[in-house]
């Protein structure tokens, strides 16, 4: 079991493995040795592409250090992980922020962009981010242009080293790519949310360009958790496989197009393993048509 096996992509200038994980939900336990041991061995079992944000926190608590206190998972990530290993990739996302002063918050300001840029370095513990995707609100109208302008002046800085965008449409992938190089679109899909991702998604590859979906195994349940409303076709997929039905979605999603990047998350060894081994499974034409 490795995800190796899921085939790899170029993530800008870095080779990273398309099956990566996503940290979001590592905060939600409070015992914090359990979220070292699912990032501690997601790196084992091969991942090099670990998806995050200096906003992904624990809910409740306290911003104070200590008992009680909130769990961030840029911190749990270098606590597991630092000094990171060669070849390993943290990708990061600003836009929206999270402080005890205002609560959680969207970046208006060059200013505000830089802070959050720079609480992802020092939770981080690294003098520079791998990626940097700005996240935006994606309401009718919205520009990219002028927020991404201002992330691109903190690459040229050296605070960042390569940039993505996300929940964005593909006309803001225009507007960006007219700005500065993009090395990934980071948009909710799966088998049954955002199936008009299509054209992007095809849009992306073109370029070169990766194309990571969150949501993948939550599909329609979204924040609130991995889906369990499966159709038939997944279910009856997965008993045909003996696998889970949410493997089948990730296996589905891998199948999509070559510079698709699954980083599922969890905060559960044994679920992390599964996610990974659905990295190897692999599904036949027919089996792809039902799930159409």
């Amino acid at each position: 079991m490795n995800a190796a096996t899921a085939g790899t992509w170029q993530l800008g200038d870095v080779t990273v493995n398309r099956l990566g994980f996503g940290a979001m939900r590592i905060t939600a336990n409070p015992d914090r040795s359990v979220a070292i041991a699912v990032l501690r061995r997601a790196v084992e079992l091969g991942v090099n592409h670990i998806d995050t944000a200096a906003f992904y926190v624990s809910p409740g608590g306290t911003l104070r250090v200590g008992e009680g206190a909130k769990r961030y998972a840029n911190e749990l990530i270098r606590e597991a992980l630092a000094p990171y290993p060669e070849g390993l990739t943290i990708t990061t996302k600003v836009g929206p922020g999270e402080d005890a002063a205002r609560g959680f918050y969207n970046a208006t300001t060059a200013a505000e962009l830089r802070e959050q840029v720079e609480t992802n370095l020092r939770q981080l513990g690294v003098d520079c981010l791998d990626v940097a995707n700005l996240r935006i609100m994606n309401k009718p109208g919205e520009s990219i242009g002028e927020r991404f302008g201002w992330l691109s002046e903190l690459r040229d800085e050296g605070l960042v080293r390569q940039l993505g965008i996300s929940n964005v449409r593909l006309d803001h992938l225009e507007e960006a790519l007219a700005i500065a190089p993009v090395v990934c679109v980071q948009n909710s899909y799966a088998v049954d949310l955002r199936r008009d991702e299509d054209e992007l998604i095809r849009s992306c590859a073109a370029r070169g360009i990766a194309y990571v979906p969150f949501f993948a195994i939550a599909g329609s349940a979204r924040e609130s958790g991995p889906s369990t409303d499966h159709s038939h076709a997944v279910e009856t997929i997965a008993a045909d496989h003996g696998v889970t039905p949410q493997q089948v979605r990730l296996a589905w999603t891998l199948h999509r197009s070559p510079n698709v990047l699954a980083i599922p998350g969890t905060g559960n060894v044994a679920h992390l393993e599964q996610n990974v081994a659905a990295g190897a499974l692999r599904l036949s034409e027919a089996e792809l048509a039902k799930l159409e």
